[in-house]
């Protein structure tokens, strides 16, 4: 299916965050069936709390196409959009959300708050959640459970 392919390429993204030490979020903006924008978490290397995958991939877009409206595009990311980033993405106008995990804590597209579609937004998005939710969600969990063994191996030497 269409949604897993891109999903994957977030995959692939979100590894790469992981590698740097970020936690493993990719985003991935198609527009007619062709990338125009991918993104990664890099707020620890960029020294930036904006550079979140969703909005790098929306700056990269609205870079190669030349305008701050991304109409009849459609965002792929590994975790429910933060409400930071569900607000880039309705002043972008972005159509379509896919994500993978949901983000009871934080996600704000239902699950911890409503931003994305809030009744007082002029946009509206379609959403689809769940693509590939198990594999998004291991890769965090095991990120974050390797961080967890770091940190208390640390307290011990």
């Amino acid at each position: 299916m269409q949604h897993e392919f891109y999903m994957q390429r977030a995959l692939e993204l979100a590894r790469q965050a992981e590698q740097l030490g970020e936690v493993p979020v990719g985003a991935v903006l198609v527009y007619e069936n062709e990338i125009i924008g991918e993104g990664f978490n890099e707020v620890i290397r960029r020294n930036d709390p904006s550079a979140h995958a969703e909005v790098q991939a929306i700056r990269a877009a609205g870079q190669l196409i030349e305008n701050y409206r991304l109409v009849n595009t459609t965002l792929y990311v590994t975790l429910e959009p933060c409400a930071m980033c569900a607000g880039a993405m309705t002043h972008a106008r972005i159509q379509t959300l896919v994500f993978g995990a949901y983000d009871p804590r934080t996600g704000a597209t239902g699950s911890a708050i409503q931003v994305l579609n809030h009744p007082s937004m002029n946009h509206k998005a379609q959403i689809i959640a769940g693509v590939l939710e198990e594999e998004c969600a291991d890769l965090l969990k095991q990120f974050f459970r390797k961080r967890r063994e770091k940190n208390s191996s640390e307290k011990f030497e």
